[in-house]
């Protein structure tokens, strides 16, 4: 039986405590960011609950969000080209490549929080159900926040007949939330910053990240990454949770290009823009990286910041037009793309918008 207020996970202790203690990137206590970043901000303050509660933002999408509806037929016949990715809403996507299948940041709760009754509440349903997937080799968990590590998605998946053979590789520390959960350690590899796991011919390589984590009040005791997930014929990136600074380069410059890139562009505000990317920002990192097809993620599924639900992709295409040599892809959650022959741009998200509402000033 699951325990109470299981969600919260469980901190580090014995020999996965003495391996963080190793690491080079854990200092004074805790994990530290690539270079230092400002958090203060992320405490709720007068004014951010002022703005929470009475802000004006458009944050929920005024129509439902037209998802492709999926079943496990429909990963029946392999990728063409090798390489196809779905995104499923927010964070969570599902890579095939080169034989494999990578399931990244699974989350199917309803309310992104350590309870259901109260929290961050989806924009859309997933487009397919969890018991529908088809059989995974990897789950890659970024980091431990509740958008990104969804408890009973994880359970669901670890204890599925169909999902025998997948492994969990997630960063230094999480394995500690798995393993109170029931996960067995030998499905559960964690990495520091540019440790690698290998899955047959699959690589899949941790790189820094800009971020922070935690699931209660206690912070920085796990690790937080982007993510490099390379077959032998093709390699893709995905962002994870983070900010911008000028060491992401290095990712392209020691794993890249990419033939796809996954970065995350929404949940950003003014009072913290160390930890999470802006739109603008998105592209920069895409660009440095040697992105290929830039797909976002982080957007579109649950309401984490001020700004309006479709600003983060309308600033996208815009910083996309402004950069010639970004290739963008805007899918509807669900919708499968090879990166090979992506489909033409189309601006979905702004047919749900009335019309007295569709020009932004």
């Amino acid at each position: 039986m699951i325990r109470p207020f299981a969600s919260l996970g469980s901190s580090p202790s014995g020999d996965r405590l003495q391996r963080i203690l190793r690491s080079p990137n854990y200092r004074d206590g805790a994990f530290q960011n690539p270079v230092p970043g400002g958090l203060d901000a992320m405490w709720p303050t007068i004014a951010t609950l002022q703005r929470q509660f009475f802000g004006k933002e458009r944050r929920r999408p005024p129509a439902p969000i037209p998802i492709v509806p999926l079943a496990r037929k429909d990963f029946e016949s392999s990728p063409a080209s090798g390489l196809r990715v779905t995104w499923l809403g927010h964070a969570t996507t599902l890579i095939e490549i080169d034989g494999f299948r990578v399931l990244v940041d699974p989350v199917w709760c309803d309310r992104a929080s350590p309870s259901q009754l109260i929290g961050p509440e989806r924009f859309h349903a997933p487009p397919i159900a969890l018991q529908d997937l088809p059989a995974l080799d990897v789950v890659v968990l970024t980091h431990d926040h509740y958008d990104h590590l969804d408890m009973d998605a994880v359970r669901t998946l670890a204890s599925s007949a169909t999902q025998d053979r997948m492994q969990f590789v997630t960063a230094l520390g999480v394995g500690a939330h798995l393993e109170s959960w029931g996960i067995t350690s030998r499905r559960i590899t964690e990495l520091d910053w540019t440790d690698t796991a290998h899955v047959g011919e699959l690589r899949i390589i941790a790189a820094p990240a800009r971020h922070y984590s935690g699931r209660m009040l206690e912070r920085n005791q796990t690790l937080w990454a982007s993510w490099v997930i390379a077959g032998p014929r093709h390699r893709v990136f995905h962002s994870g949770d983070t900010g911008f600074f000028a060491g992401i380069s290095l990712v392209g410059e020691k794993y890249g290009p990419f033939h796809l890139s996954m970065i995350k562009v929404g949940a950003y505000g003014e009072d913290w823009p160390d930890i999470h990317l802006n739109p603008e920002e998105a592209v920069r990192v895409h660009e440095s990286i040697g992105g290929g097809l830039l797909l976002p993620i982080h957007w579109g599924t649950f309401n984490l910041a001020f700004h309006s639900w479709d600003e983060p992709v309308d600033r996208l295409v815009a910083a996309a037009e402004r950069a010639a040599n970004t290739q963008l892809v805007v899918p509807r959650p669900g919708q499968c793309i090879e990166p090979s022959s992506p489909p033409s741009l189309t601006t979905w998200w702004r047919q749900l918008m009335p019309a007295q509402a569709s020009q932004r000033p």
